[in-house]
């Protein structure tokens, strides 16, 4: 089991990362603009600052979950002090992801799709995690 939540903290994390690239790296391409309903090149511009935010912040809890990860898997073994904060960050950055997910779910019903996309890899991270730990 943890191996499988650290493979899906992984894809979560990775996904998350691509987010970022796609928010603050290519935001105003037709080909990210267009992917996230923005109607227009004047818009992708008006709204490049509010992403280049919204994209960091998606990095860092990228950056949260492959720290924990890395804690996990290079610690010293179940119950040291590493390995407990391995967990906490896996926990914390995969529980924001999935909590995003589901404030993007509830956000319209346009958007289910991109919070499935952004929800499944972190829930199953936390639920294999917390059949793991406990």
């Amino acid at each position: 089991m943890i191996l499988a939540s650290l493979f899906f903290a992984f894809l979560a994390a990775a996904l998350h990362v691509f987010i970022f690239t796609m928010e603050s790296v290519t935001w105003t391409r037709p080909a990210t603009w267009q992917r996230f309903s923005i109607e227009s090149q004047d818009h992708a511009e008006i709204t490049r600052s509010l992403a280049y935010n919204q994209g960091f912040y998606n990095l860092f809890l990228a950056a949260g979950a492959l720290t924990g990860i890395g804690l996990v898997v290079f610690g010293l073994g179940a119950g040291s002090a590493q390995d407990v904060a391995g967990w906490t960050l896996v926990f914390s950055s995969c529980g924001s992801m999935l909590l995003a997910a589901l404030v993007l779910a509830l956000s319209g019903r346009k958007y289910l799709r991109a919070a499935a996309t952004q929800g499944v890899t972190p829930l199953l991270a936390v639920v294999l995690g917390l059949v793991a730990v406990l």
